[in-house]
């Protein structure tokens, strides 16, 4: 059950991740945001079931880093957090506005919160292999 639970998160992140790049060419730019904090927030709590069996039940991007950064002791992925903090705080509110509030985002926006995601999959994988 362990393993299933992972894989099932893991998948899910990933598919997160494909349906924002899908939401930036058709111009959703709002969604992507959306979108890539669902890719996060999922492989974040993939990351911590696979050290812990379980994980945090929260949304907050933060709390999630906070937990992998306990769980891991990489340093890396603490310096990761510390340069990218404005980008997950924009993450966590486009999470919550996407629901309740009528906020839009702007092309370039969502262009660099793609290409962040990209690079939170590399550090991902990274992690992974520890």
């Amino acid at each position: 059950m362990c393993g299933e639970q992972s894989s099932f998160l893991k998948e899910r992140a990933l598919a997160f991740l494909d349906i924002a790049k899908t939401c930036y060419e058709r111009k959703y730019y709002s969604l992507v945001l959306f979108n890539v904090e669902q890719f996060i927030q999922l492989y974040l709590k993939h990351l911590i079931y696979v050290k812990l069996g379980d994980f945090p039940k929260t949304h907050s991007l933060i709390q999630l880093f906070k937990s992998v950064i306990k769980v891991y002791g990489d340093c890396e992925i603490k310096d990761f957090y510390r340069r990218n903090l404005e980008i997950l705080y924009l993450l966590e509110e486009a999470y919550v506005s996407s629901r309740y509030l009528p906020r839009k985002y702007e092309e370039e926006i969502a262009e660099r919160t793609l290409n962040f995601a990209n690079k939170m999959l590399k550090v991902f994988e990274c992690l992974e292999k520890h």
